[in-house]
Formats: structure tokens, C-alpha cells, sequence
């Protein structure tokens, strides 16, 4: 009798708690394909989260667009079509100004701690720029470049008169400045648009290039850090908002710098690896400029800097105060290119 009323004793002390936690099954979106490196990289975000949750929030990857279209990401997490969403800022021209810092020419590195410097430099902003969803980290893939049908594309002045998909738009303004015309498209189009003769060329990663079957429509490559794309992952508010306090620090374990780190680093490398790919192809030149080429481009690069600083005016915060900060969190993460 007395291991009886123990036992139940015990039950009413342990029932509270379990109680309070619902199970979850998140949805996770992106809009690549499942072949992306992205794809594990969200599998195995969820992957930790459950464990770290003691099994209670289960998810499961939806690629490909399977959800909404690439450019509703971040409103398909703030109105909970999906609870996590893979997000590029940059192709909402003008809505998230601040993030777009990263974007501009000639400042990045390496994609893990570009990642990580953008993720931790960024956190204070996110809660302003992109309040209508929970932030959970920032990211970017390795630094990439021109990839053309027609003509290398050398020096700045090369641009004027070309049809060009850009990466977001930071890279739109700099084509636009450069006297070029930009094609809006998300990346699973591009491939369509260069071979309609829509486009001429594309700013976009090597890896992906090939991933997307860019390559069978591309001839020429420039080999130049020009510009990296920034990312992030967001979620859901109200669902964050339902989970018990062991299950936020299970979501919030995995929306830090580290973990941004861990999503930017493997992509990185999938991305480098696709400079031999191309290069080993018949058919396509692959070309590095001269000290004095490259010179030409961060010249013309320097108005994106005022442009940028400007959006971020209109927002009240400082764009100097801001850019410093950004290039001591590359600094410290060996990531500020030279």
C-alpha cells in the first residue's frame, strides 16, 4: 500500500511537466533542390533540435519549392505555411536593407567564418529588420562571381549593355550602376532564362553552377571573390511561442553563431569544389583577373557602399558605425577578405 500511494505520488510530481510539452513536427522549407548541400544541412539542424528536445519536436524537409515559391520564404514562416524557412534577403530588394552589408564586393572570405562573423554581427539587427519572425541564424555560401554565355567578363566597363541575373540585390544596384540590365529570376530558373537568350550571364556560386545546370549554359567564368549571397533561417513566432521552456532552449542551441558556422561551412566547401568541376569541362575558360582588373572592380564597387549606407539611414541605425562592426566580427573570424 504505501509503494502504491509512493508510486502515485511520483506520477503527480512527473505529470505536470510532461503535460506541458506538446510533440511538434515542424515543417522546414527551402526551395533548392534536395541534391543541395542545404538539404542535409536542415536535415541535420532538426536532427539536433530533436534530440536536444528529448524527442518531442520531429521535422521534416520540404526542397524544391515544394512549399511557396523562393521569394515568399520569409512570409511563408511569418504566417506559418511553414514553421522554419531558408531565406535570401536579398531578393526582396529594400526590405531588409541592414543584412544587405554583407552582400557588397570584396569583403568576405571564407564561408564558415563569413557565416559566423554575419551571424553574430547581425542579432541585434535581426530583432528590428526581421521582427515578424523568430531569427534563427544568418549565413553565406563562398564567395562567387561572373559566369557568362558570350564574352569574358573582364573589367567593369564589360557589363554596360548585358543582360544580367544578378545574386540579390546588392548585386542588381551594381549592375544597374555598370550600365547593365538585370533579369530577375530565382536560381532554379536561371538556367531557362540563359538559354532563351533572356540573360547573358549570372552572378552565382560555383558549385551550385553545375547543381542547377548552369555550366551546360555558361562559356566563360570569372575567378574573383566579387560578392557572397547573405542567408538565414527563420521561424514561426506563434509555434516558437507554444513550445516549453526545454524545447525553446532546444530551438535556441541551434540558432547561434556556432551553428551558422556549421550550415556555412560544408556548403562552403561544396561550392569551391565546383571551380575544378567547370574547369575540367571541355568547352568553358575559367580566367582570374590582373591586380590592376581587380583594382577596376572594387572602384566601382565603392558607390554600392554609399548606396547601402543610405537603406540603412531610413532604418535609424548608423551604416559606418555598423560596417565597422561588421569587419571586426570578420576580423576575429579570420573572414575580412584582403
Amino acid at each position: 500500500m504505501r509503494k502504491a500511494i509512493l508510486a502515485l505520488l511520483l506520477a503527480a510530481s512527473v505529470t505536470p511537466a510532461l503535460a506541458q510539452e506538446k510533440t511538434f513536427e515542424l515543417k522546414l522549407s527551402h526551395w533548392v533542390p534536395a541534391s543541395h548541400p542545404l538539404q542535409k544541412a536542415l536535415e541535420d539542424w532538426g536532427a539536433a533540435v530533436e534530440k536536444e528536445s528529448g524527442g518531442t519536436i520531429k521535422s521534416k524537409v520540404y526542397p524544391a519549392q515544394q512549399l511557396g515559391k523562393a521569394f515568399d520564404h520569409y512570409d511563408m514562416a511569418r504566417d506559418g505555411i511553414a514553421d522554419v524557412t531558408y531565406v535570401n534577403p536579398g531578393y526582396q530588394p529594400g526590405r531588409f536593407p541592414i543584412i544587405g552589408a554583407g552582400e557588397l564586393p570584396f569583403l568576405m572570405s571564407d564561408a564558415k567564418g563569413g557565416s559566423m562573423a554575419l551571424d553574430a554581427w547581425y542579432r541585434k539587427y535581426a530583432e528590428k529588420e526581421m521582427k515578424d519572425v523568430k531569427f534563427c541564424l544568418a549565413f553565406i555560401h563562398s564567395p562567387s562571381s561572373f559566369h557568362s554565355r558570350l564574352k569574358k567578363v573582364m573589367v567593369p566597363d564589360d557589363v554596360k549593355g548585358m543582360k544580367v541575373r544578378p545574386a540579390h540585390a546588392t548585386m542588381a544596384t551594381f549592375i544597374t550602376q555598370l550600365g547593365g540590365t538585370n533579369v530577375q529570376s530565382s536560381a532554379p530558373e536561371v538556367r531557362d532564362i540563359i538559354e532563351r537568350g533572356v540573360a547573358d550571364a549570372v552572378t552565382f556560386p560555383w558549385g551550385s553552377l553545375v547543381l542547377f545546370g548552369i555550366d551546360k549554359v555558361t562559356k566563360y567564368h570569372m575567378d574573383a571573390p566579387l560578392y557572397v549571397t547573405t542567408f538565414a533561417f527563420v521561424m514561426n513566432k506563434d509555434k516558437y511561442n507554444q513550445m516549453s521552456d526545454r524545447q525553446k532552449k532546444a530551438i535556441d542551441d541551434n540558432c547561434n553563431t556556432e551553428a551558422a558556422g556549421r550550415v556555412g561551412e560544408p556548403w562552403g566547401k561544396f561550392e569551391d569544389a565546383g571551380i575544378d568541376k567547370v574547369k575540367a569541362e571541355e568547352g568553358h575558360e575559367v580566367y582570374k583577373l590582373t591586380p590592376e582588373q581587380t583594382a577596376l572592380w572594387k572602384k566601382a564597387s565603392e558607390p554600392l557602399v554609399k548606396t547601402w549606407g543610405e537603406g540603412v539611414k531610413k532604418t535609424g541605425v548608423d551604416p559606418d558605425a555598423a560596417m565597422a562592426e561588421l569587419r571586426a566580427a570578420l576580423t576575429k573570424y579570420n573572414a575580412l577578405a584582403q
